[in-house]
């Protein structure tokens, strides 16, 4: 697919054909990881990464103890 740079304020930008991108998985405002690599500027959809509760319970060590913990004096009208 041929398309052309563009300027884009002080930037330069390459638009997207919507076949193109619904291929990619791109969505408007959602974020994209850009690089250059090789030779080419290579776009990739951004994956968030997924937590499992059960997961990251499992990586806290035996040994942890939460204990108690102090955040200050108020600094505002708290009601404790």
């Amino acid at each position: 697919m041929l398309t052309k740079v563009q300027k884009w304020g002080n930037s330069l930008a390459v638009r997207i054909p919507k076949a193109l991108a619904e291929e990619a998985g791109f969505e408007c405002d959602k974020q994209v990881n850009i690089r250059y690599e090789d030779g080419e500027i290579r776009i990739r959809a951004r994956r968030r990464k997924r937590y499992d509760l059960d997961e990251l319970l499992a990586s806290v060590p035996d040994d942890y103890d939460e204990g108690e913990w102090d955040t200050g004096p108020p600094v505002g009208n708290e009601v404790w």
